[in-house]
């Protein structure tokens, strides 16, 4: 692994950790502990926002050193756009693993300081469905859901992230992207769309969280590979490129044009 690529997984490492401790510990604080009060729906909310505003704020402060996918089926969307090398890919599906990880036992090992805590009856912020969904979702309408949920928050990446987009409002269209798909997968599964923010909190909870991790793992990665190809097809790489690169008659006649005026 060069040094470019080492930088860069570090920063997903870290990106990636402090999304699941500050997001994943909102939801612990509003469904765990139960700061929402008697209202699901203000946690709904509260846990949205902070997902969203997380990763606007990782967006425009690691985004210039690695793009902030923080993500590995954002990560899986830009290798088959090809956007990045497997290499790259990779490097940046571990790192973000083990963020997911040591973000999970920070969040965790700061809650467990608390009396009122229970790992048992208040979780960490885990998805799942069936009993642990509060819709009762079952299998598969959690796959359906993830994979929906998960070709939104791709697909936009690779929209905004386009040359041609205009990258300065590219964070906040991808927070906003990131709230409203959690405004309405929480109730049905928790909201995955990231197997990195899953896999961490299931390794410290377990039991129900830990067998329905597949759920979680595999639907993200195939939505995050569909998005792609999707986004190919609409936005061809050839639409993608400076001008002279696609009308190169055009180039051409402003080349004439230049050698004509210098004599």
């Amino acid at each position: 692994m060069d040094v470019m690529l080492g930088r860069r997984a570090v920063v997903e490492g870290m990106g990636t950790a402090l999304l699941v401790f500050f997001a994943v510990g909102v939801a612990t604080l509003t469904f765990g502990f139960g700061f929402a009060g008697t209202s699901t729906a203000a946690g709904v909310v509260a846990t949205a926002l902070a997902f969203g505003f997380v990763l606007l704020v990782l967006a425009y402060t690691i985004g210039p050193i690695s793009g902030c996918h923080v993500n590995p089926a954002v990560t899986m969307g830009f290798l088959v756009a090809r956007r990045m090398t497997l290499r790259e890919a990779v490097g940046y599906w571990v790192a973000q693993l083990v963020g997911g990880i040591v973000g999970a036992l920070a969040l965790w090992g700061v809650v467990e300081g608390s009396d009122l805590y229970s790992r048992d009856e208040m979780g960490l912020g885990a998805n799942g469905f069936g009993q642990q969904s509060m819709v009762g979702l079952n299998a598969t309408g959690a796959v359906l859901a993830e994979l929906v949920l998960t070709f939104l928050l791709v697909f936009t990446v690779l929209s905004v992230t386009r040359r041609a987009a205009p990258a300065a409002v590219a964070g906040v269209v991808i927070g906003l992207a990131l709230a409203v798909i959690h405004l309405v997968g929480i109730p049905l599964t928790g909201t995955s769309v990231n197997p990195a923010r899953s896999i961490g909190p299931a390794l410290v909870v377990g039991d129900a969280a830990l067998s329905q991790l597949w759920v979680f793992v595999v639907a993200p990665l195939v939505a995050g590979a569909v998005a792609a190809v999707v986004h190919e097809l609409l936005f061809p790489a050839r639409e993608d490129v400076p001008e002279e690169i696609v009308m190169p008659d055009v180039a051409q006649e402003r080349e004439a044009a230049s050698q004509r005026a210098r004599h």
